[in-house]
């Protein structure tokens, strides 16, 4: 009776113990659930890379220096991954405890971070026509993860929640009509809560906007338009009857100052680039410009306005870097953004004051500089007479042209240095003003292009470390072909670029030396990124070029470069 009892304990026990474990490896299955705590701390803890930027400040600045000057010359291969997807890879990837998460426009890829083996890959179903609309290339920069919830945007305008254990479609939500020409190429973001997003399409005659969703329904919780109605406030910026074709789209992700609770988007060029169609005189607001939002209601705070009725679709989406910089005597919390139109600007993120503007671009005529009383620019006599004429027989060429004096790739900010660096262009456009025609769904420009020339020693951009209180550089590489991927810098003092014709580099921070490269097998257009796993420092850039600089540039070095995006990461060889 004894030895039944105590063969009965035994067996209760071992049971016990046995359930326990099981409960320990189903728990450790389990992907970690990403709070606001973890999004608020991402750029403070590199073993993930949960947030567009590596950071709500989205400086693209790691900690981790194991990867450093000395050590990069070892830095290998550890797995590639194909996407079986040959359009524009222009995305930054996430890493969720061991998971990597990747997007394409036709897919989502979830990852083993250590081995690259694909885990699970959920396809985005799109209608044929939808690439008839689409400005520069059917692509996707990325997602954006919290709870146990995987957002991402589509480019027939949905987005769209995945389980992120298995992929499977939780919610999709339809915001806009990709036959009028919008679209959503960019990567979400969270903030307080909820999934905000933001629309491309600012050369078809769309109008502009963000919304708000629900991160557990996709329900939308607020909706603000970017070119307000005529009986709003600043409808009056716009030429009567144009507003609902205003474009000022919003199509990068924006940065956000937890602190302050809020969010600085960008947003883009005025519809059509025709600027005398929007109004002789007119500001057009709130095109090109940094809007302060509250994320919970989408109420605009403050905004600056970078280049009131823009004529050369320079935009003012490009990313908004926090940072706390000395003005002055006094410490100020800072937004910067080296913006297309060739001037960086640092602006105080609590309200808006301009602090610097100073030229970065190599060449530029369509301002004499930048007005520090007014924050506006100082036109020059060749933009007065583009702006005076809705068709004109006379040809402009404006520098920098629409490529911009940066394009869209997220420039890096060193905080111990102080700088950005910051991938340049440096090309004109040549034009001449026509009166615009919409047409549902097509170009609406108003302008006829005559071609991007180069300068004369053909170097059509370069890579510079930038004070951002002067626009001046520290150390600049001229470049023949323009690097056009995202900047990522780390405490090792390095900083990792690539290349259109397929090479991914790393430099010295305080130089601008090359260290490493490697050979991708296609351009690089995509958002390096860096994590650490089991104490072991990574790498990882997504290769695969197809987009519209190497549609249109005329650039000859770029005739030869393949398609076809995969997925490198590179670790350090023992």
């Amino acid at each position: 009776m004894k030895m039944k009892k105590l063969f009965s304990g035994v067996a209760v026990l071992v049971t016990s113990l046995l359930s326990g474990m099981l409960l320990s490896v189903a728990a450790a299955a389990e992907p970690v659930a990403v709070d606001a705590s973890m999004l608020i701390n991402d750029a403070k803890t590199p073993g993930d890379v949960l947030t567009y930027g590596m950071g709500y400040d989205q400086k693209r600045y790691s900690p981790l220096a194991k990867v450093n000057r000395k050590t990069v010359a070892k830095l290998t291969p550890a797995w590639n991954l194909s996407l079986d997807h040959s359009a524009n890879a222009s995305v930054q990837p996430l890493v969720v405890d061991g998971m990597m998460y990747v997007t394409t426009h036709t897919s989502t890829v979830a990852i083993d971070a250590l081995t690259g083996r694909q885990k699970w890959k959920t396809p985005v179903s799109l209608p044929q026509d939808v690439y008839a609309s689409l400005c520069c290339g059917a692509q996707s920069r990325g997602a954006a993860v919290y709870g146990d919830k995987l957002f991402r945007t589509t480019v027939d305008a949905r987005v769209m929640a995945l389980d992120i254990k298995t992929g499977k479609l939780l919610w999709e939500t339809k915001l806009a009509d990709y036959k009028e020409g919008y679209a959503f190429v960019l990567a979400p973001l969270v903030a307080n809560g909820v999934v905000m997003v933001g629309n491309s399409g600012g050369e078809f005659g769309t109008r502009g906007f963000l919304e708000g969703l629900d991160p557990q329904t996709g329900k939308s919780l607020w909706h603000v338009w970017t070119v307000p109605a005529p009986n709003e406030k600043h409808g009056d910026t716009w030429a009567e009857g144009i507003y609902l074709k205003g474009g000022a789209p919003t199509w990068i992700t924006g940065s956000y100052d937890p602190d302050l609770d809020l969010v600085y988007w960008g947003t883009g060029n005025g519809g059509p680039w025709n600027a005398n169609a929007r109004g002789l005189g007119k500001d057009n607001l709130y095109s090109c410009s940094v809007l302060a939002i509250r994320p919970k209601t989408g109420e605009l705070v403050w905004h600056y306005q970078f280049t009131p009725n823009d004529a050369y679709d320079y935009d003012g989406v490009n990313e908004l870097v926090q940072s706390e910089l000395k003005i002055d005597g006094q410490m100020r919390k800072v937004i910067m953004q080296a913006n297309r139109n060739g001037y960086f600007y640092v602006i105080d993120r609590t309200n808006g004051q301009l602090l610097r503007a100073n030229q970065f671009a190599k060449k530029l005529n369509w301002a004499n500089g930048i007005d520090m009383k007014t924050g506006r620019p100082i036109e020059s006599e060749m933009t007065k007479k583009v702006k005076a004429t809705l068709e004109s027989e006379d040809s402009h060429e404006v520098w920098p042209g629409a490529f911009g004096a940066k394009n869209w790739a997220p420039m890096a900010f060193d905080p111990k240095r102080n700088l950005a660096y910051v991938n340049t262009v440096n090309m004109g456009m040549r034009f001449k003003t026509t009166k615009p025609e919409y047409r549902r769904g097509t170009w609406y420009l108003g302008i006829e292009m005559g071609g991007f020339p180069a300068p004369e020693d053909g170097k059509r951009g370069a890579l510079r470390a930038l004070d951002p209180l002067t626009g001046k550089p520290k150390w600049s590489i001229e470049l023949d072909t323009p690097y056009l991927s995202g900047v990522l810098a780390t405490a090792g003092d390095l900083v990792f670029v690539g290349a259109m014709t397929g090479e991914f580099l790393a430099l010295d921070s305080d130089t601008g030396k090359k260290l490493w490269s490697f050979q991708t097998g296609s351009g690089i257009t995509s958002l390096p990124i860096t994590w650490e796993r089991n104490g072991e420092q990574y790498v990882t850039v997504v290769s695969g070029s197809a987009n519209l600089y190497q549609a249109i540039s005329g650039d000859p070095n770029l005739a030869n470069v393949p398609p076809g995006s995969s997925v490198w990461t590179f670790k350090l060889n023992k």
